[in-house]
């Protein structure tokens, strides 16, 4: 899975009513575009960062530039763009490269269910031996000495879907959370206890009620600490639960 057209390069200027960015671009123009991402962006954000923009040819958009990866150290990048890794996701899933989901011959998105009225991201069926396969993906960005956390807020809405998941297991069914690495200096995914401790208890929870816990990581970048535009999700992720 591949960004759709090449990436722009720009400075991050700033960003502010969470959906909007100012980046000057490499020939000196100022542009604005759309920030697909409603969480706090941790540690992605940091000023004059070297970013890149995808652009648009759809006259009806209101931001023609889309922000897509961040530059959070040198030759270390990110991918801010939320919309990216439910696709990630399933384009891996549906291609066989991820082990713990294999064997499903469907897939739906954005399914109704449980009692909190919750959507599942993605929703497996088909198995000739497991149980339908709920999955729930969450897209890891927060990076701190080499390690992954999330959340990078506090979520009422991760805690209900953490419930949501156990509920499912109750009923006989797989649940499972996925974590999508976009983020090239994550080595490990853990709980983020230090931002929002209710969701790491409620983890550990869901894993002990038999919720599974996956991650796995796309590239983004080329040996030159550039773009490589490539998010396949490749390589799996430890998950490291204990406090």
């Amino acid at each position: 899975m591949k960004f759709p057209e090449p990436l722009i390069k720009g400075r991050l200027i700033r960003r502010y009513k969470r959906f909007l960015a100012d980046v000057r671009l490499s020939d000196g123009t100022e542009v604005t575009a759309h920030c697909p991402n409603t969480g706090s962006m941790l540690g992605c954000q940091p000023p004059d960062a070297r970013v890149w923009l995808s652009l648009s040819d759809n006259p009806a958009r209101k931001l023609a530039y889309t922000w897509e990866l961040v530059e959070t150290a040198p030759a270390v990048l990110a991918c801010v763009n939320t919309a990216r890794p439910n696709a990630q996701a399933r384009e891996a899933i549906e291609a066989g490269r991820i082990s713990e989901l294999r064997g499903y011959s469907h897939c739906r998105s954005e399914v109704r269910y449980g009692e909190e009225k919750s959507r599942i991201d993605l929703l497996l069926s088909g198995h000739e031996s497991e149980p339908d396969a709920w999955v729930e993906v969450k897209n890891v960005t927060l990076e701190e000495n080499g390690q992954g956390f999330f959340p990078d807020a506090v979520t009422t809405r991760g805690q209900k879907h953490l419930r949501e998941l156990m509920a499912q297991v109750a009923l006989g069914e797989r649940a499972v959370l996925f974590f999508v690495v976009n983020h090239t200096g994550i080595e490990t995914v853990r709980p983020a206890d230090h931002i929002d401790q209710h969701y790491g208890q409620l983890l550990r929870q869901a894993c002990d009620a038999g919720v599974e816990v996956i991650a796995y990581r796309a590239p983004l970048v080329n040996e030159d600490g550039n773009p490589s535009g490539e998010l396949t999700l490749t390589e799996p992720v430890p998950v490291i639960l204990e406090i």
